[in-house]
């Protein structure tokens, strides 16, 4: 059994994540804001002995209190998926500063609070797995935070896999595209909103640039996640997941 702490587990890939490493035997350390979505989530998970933590990414202090409560556990892998989506404008009203101090200052401040916990592993190999997205690769009108955040994680991914090398830390990233999660529907709609058309409508648009024409499962993402964590050699890599909407060779 190995044991391994996920961000944003309480929806979406990372509740997908937290079933399929517990299907396989793993204790499960469930972090994020929402205490009773990760309750519920634990509670489904096969298994026992998981964690529930709840902590504020974008607040040092509140992660590292996170951290203190399970300061004498040792997990084999750090998995940073947590993260919000949508649009940022110029002005009163710009979530730049969230969006940005979530995906990307959140990410760098939960994988720096828990590596005391990665080094009490025993393990010969260790991991750091953060979720970017498809927008590192492309941009999107309005999307400037995301977009600009997501690729921040890829620089922060390369950095740190030079800097945990000689520790035996893998550091690698995921970059799905249309993932079918809440957050992509709300993006969907949100979307299909501005421009005055369907969700629907909206969605056979987004289609039209990925060649597969299809959303990927959550559960797909959860595969590929399962699997990099049981490799020794892939570190500093992003590993493209995205129906074919971005190929690269």
């Amino acid at each position: 059994m190995k044991t391994y702490i996920i961000s944003g587990a309480g929806s979406g890939i990372g509740k997908a994540m937290a079933h399929q490493l517990a299907n396989e035997g793993n204790q499960i350390i469930l972090l994020g804001r929402n205490k009773n979505r990760l309750a519920e989530v634990k509670s489904a998970l096969s298994g026992e002995n998981h964690v529930v933590l709840t902590a504020d990414i974008t607040d040092k202090k509140s992660v590292l209190a996170a951290a203190d409560e399970i300061k004498n556990l040792a997990i084999n892998g750090i998995i940073a998926n947590a993260g919000v989506g949508g649009e940022n404008n110029w002005g009163e009203t710009d979530r730049w500063n969230e969006i940005v101090n979530t995906n990307l200052t959140g990410t760098y401040n939960f994988v720096n609070a828990f590596l005391p916990n990665l080094a009490l592993s025993k393990n010969e190999v260790k991991h750091i797995l953060m979720t970017s997205s498809v927008l590192a690769r492309l941009g999107v009108v309005n999307y400037t935070a995301y977009c600009a955040s997501k690729a921040g994680l890829l620089g922060l991914m390369r950095s740190w896999a030079m800097e945990f090398a000689h520790q035996n830390i893998l550091v690698n990233a995921i970059a799905p595209g249309w993932v079918d999660t809440d957050m992509a529907q709300e993006g969907l709609q949100g979307i299909a909103d501005g421009i005055g058309i369907t969700k629907a409508e909206f969605f056979e648009m987004a289609m039209q640039s990925v060649p597969l024409k299809r959303m990927s499962q959550p559960q797909e993402i959860a595969d590929l996640v399962s699997y990099l964590l049981k490799q020794q050699s892939i570190t500093g890599q992003t590993i493209d997941i995205n129906a074919g909407s971005v190929m690269n060779s």
